[in-house]
């Protein structure tokens, strides 16, 4: 099956989703967490890219950043995974694989969108089940968030409804999980549909438009 075309452009938000090769988890006690939050603030420092949200998950992560330009991304996660990928394979005494295959990554529309989005991201544990809210979780943006700690996570640039957390911790829609679900399976550009319409034929994406089966979920273990 051919690649979907990866959609890069300078000043544009992205969320950008991996998971653990063949579902393994990746994450297996907090020194792996601590880790990864380490080489992500290095690679921040590196490169020009901007933290929005995050959430590690025993076998998969989650991200929303913004590069200053598109070929600041690449090279972002070039040195950020390659980095954790050594670091793991030293740690474990193991070789190969980490993680499956090349990160998705799809634009989001720098309005409300960017609130759904950031949302999903720190509401990952509740649906999982692993946490009963979003200010148990230790291992994403959320606390960082409320508590104005902006060492690694950036204040997103639209208005936070005043409980965060209880905005993060309510159930999305089923439309908004549908199209969220959408974007991470095909990479579509997630917005506005007018919006949308633009950045598809602006960068080339029409294949993320066409469906494919059904959405896969990220859940625990999925």
């Amino acid at each position: 099956m051919p690649r979907v075309a990866r959609g890069l452009a300078d000043g544009h938000f992205y969320h950008i989703i991996n998971r653990g090769n063949c579902r393994q988890q990746v994450f297996h006690k907090n020194e792996d967490f601590l880790a990864f939050l380490a080489l992500m603030k290095e690679a921040t420092e590196r490169h020009a890219v901007a933290v929005y949200a995050y959430c590690l998950m025993p076998n998969h992560y989650h991200l929303l950043v913004a590069p200053d330009r598109a070929e600041d991304l690449s090279a972002w996660m070039q040195w950020f995974m390659t980095s954790h990928v050594r670091r793991y394979h030293s740690h474990y005494g193991t070789s190969g694989h980490v993680w499956q295959g090349r990160y998705k990554s799809f634009i989001v529309q720098e309005d409300a969108h960017l609130l759904t989005v950031a949302r999903y991201i720190e509401a990952n544990p509740v649906r999982a089940g692993l946490a009963s809210t979003a200010a148990d979780w230790e291992w994403s943006s959320h606390n960082s968030r409320t508590a104005g700690d902006t060492r690694l996570v950036r204040e997103l640039p639209v208005k936070l409804p005043q409980a965060w957390t209880a905005y993060v911790d309510q159930p999305e829609t089923e439309s908004e999980l549908e199209r969220l679900q959408k974007s991470i399976d095909r990479q579509t550009p997630y917005g506005s549909p007018g919006w949308q319409k633009r950045i598809v034929e602006s960068l080339g994406l029409s294949s993320t438009m066409n469906p494919r089966g059904r959405p896969r979920k990220w859940g625990q273990g999925k």
